[in-house]
């Protein structure tokens, strides 16, 4: 009779062998979605005995399901961002530790404008950076935006899962059109758009191109395709003084600041992610 330790140890070897750097976390994230249990309850019951087989053989299904390619995050069905517990199905991207630097920045600066603000997050998917804001900024009132009805259907899960429905609204609207009317207007646009040039989709890692949502990863013929959109289409729902914020890919910094500049955008910043990449760019509208 195993043990939920043993059970872990086992996998934890499993996922190492094959290579996988965060065997570890994994490991734990799996077992304890296996038995239902939190990693904390998991780690107090780690010399208890699993009377139930069937625990095991599902742990034993979702290695496979793992060492396959799916990302852990959509076999146990959520991830973490900026300490909220999101809903994710393969219908949206998994939310990136890069990711945080966009939200922390669009935090920032809600925070400095302080009383009742307004926000726009386009292409917002499971709204993981939205909501981070609306977390962190009771008083800014959050639109989350994208042209999937089924990565809305994630997004108001997790404004519900999150209580965060007070200060959030969800709509369905596509970044490449003009705004539909009566929106009103926002202190900041934020955007972590499309941005992988279509030819380079093929030489994706296989946990990314075979599972996550080819409209979530698609930027156009040279990636850049959604920064223009949005930069030129959505600049009329900014108010004056408003920021535009992007999160874009390694290399794409340079492309993108222009593109900003080229629609009026002033005092372009870059903020880098922890591996030093410039990955979020800051514009005031004039």
């Amino acid at each position: 009779m195993n043990t939920y330790n043993d059970v872990y140890l086992k996998t934890r070897r499993k996922l190492r062998a094959a290579g996988i750097g965060a065997h570890d976390l994994e490991a734990r994230l799996l077992v304890a979605h296996a038995a239902g249990k939190s990693r904390e309850e998991l780690l107090n019951l780690r010399n208890f005995f699993i009377t139930d087989n069937t625990m095991v053989e599902a742990v034993d299904e979702m290695v496979k399901r793992r060492l396959d390619g799916e990302p852990v995050a959509y076999i146990v069905g959520e991830w973490e961002f900026y300490s909220l517990p999101l809903t994710v199905d393969r219908t949206v991207l998994i939310p990136r530790v890069d990711s945080e630097v966009l939200a922390g920045e669009a935090i920032r600066l809600m925070k400095q404008r302080g009383g009742k603000t307004r926000l726009l997050d386009l292409c917002t998917g499971s709204g993981a950076i939205g909501l981070a804001v609306a977390a962190n900024v009771p008083d800014c009132r959050v639109v989350l935006a994208d042209s999937s009805e089924k990565a809305l259907s994630i997004c108001r899960m997790n404004m519900l899962r999150n209580r965060l429905s007070r200060n959030t609204t969800a709509i369905l609207t596509d970044a490449l059109d003009t705004p539909p009317a009566l929106l009103g207007t926002f202190d900041a646009i934020i955007s972590n758009p499309p941005y992988i040039p279509t030819l380079e989709l093929m030489g994706l890692d296989i946990s990314v191109r075979d599972y996550e949502p080819v409209t979530a990863l698609d930027g156009g013929a040279d990636g850049l395709e959604f920064f223009r959109a949005i930069a030129k289409n959505w600049q009329i729902l900014l108010k004056p003084g408003g920021n535009l914020l992007f999160e874009c890919g390694e290399g794409q910094s340079k492309d993108v600041k222009e593109i900003m500049e080229d629609y009026g955008y002033k005092n372009i910043e870059k903020q880098i992610d922890t591996l030093g990449i410039e990955r979020v760019l800051i514009g005031t509208m004039r």
